[in-house]
């Protein structure tokens, strides 16, 4: 009889870091759920020291989003509307924070700190992109020139 359990080991989070790492992006996400449809997004992001995301939220009201760190570490910066830093998490895989969960509505970034950066990531379904007022106008687009300087302000914070 196979076994029905979806397992996450070593080789699949090794095969995903080395993914992000020969991405353009320098992130890559594996899902866990089978279908963008489903009502519970279950993924794990790999991500890399140089990646920048676009400091964004997420408006739905059932859209809190839950972040558990697997590798490395990982920070976390919550905006307020204006732009102003209103909090920080420092995840680190072993460490005395490894969760957090950030409600809808608060514009977050993320930074990984260390190559091969993994965290998973649960938060409601359906998965859609962000609407163009969930991403923050007050901060650099991705690939935008600047984006590369607010990386580096962002990392500064840990």
């Amino acid at each position: 009889m196979m076994n029905p359990l979806q397992m996450i080991g070593r080789e699949l989070l090794d095969g995903l870091s080395a993914q992000a790492r020969a991405a353009p992006r320098r992130r890559k996400n594996f899902n866990v759920h089978h279908s963008e449809k489903e009502p519970c997004n279950r993924l794990l992001n790999a991500l890399e020291p140089d990646t920048y995301i676009q400091p964004h939220c997420h408006s739905e009201p059932a859209k809190d989003e839950t972040m558990v760190i697997v590798r490395g570490r990982l920070g976390l910066v919550a905006f307020d509307g204006a732009g102003q830093v209103a909090g920080t998490a420092l995840l680190e895989a072993g460490g005395e924070s490894v969760a957090v969960t950030i409600p809808h509505g608060v514009f977050h970034a993320l930074v990984a700190l260390a190559p091969g950066t993994i965290f998973f990531e649960a938060k409601a379904g359906p998965y859609r992109p962000l609407a163009p007022h969930e991403k923050a106008a007050w901060a650099p687009a991705e690939g935008d020139p600047a984006a590369p300087a607010q990386l580096a302000r962002l990392k500064k914070l840990f």
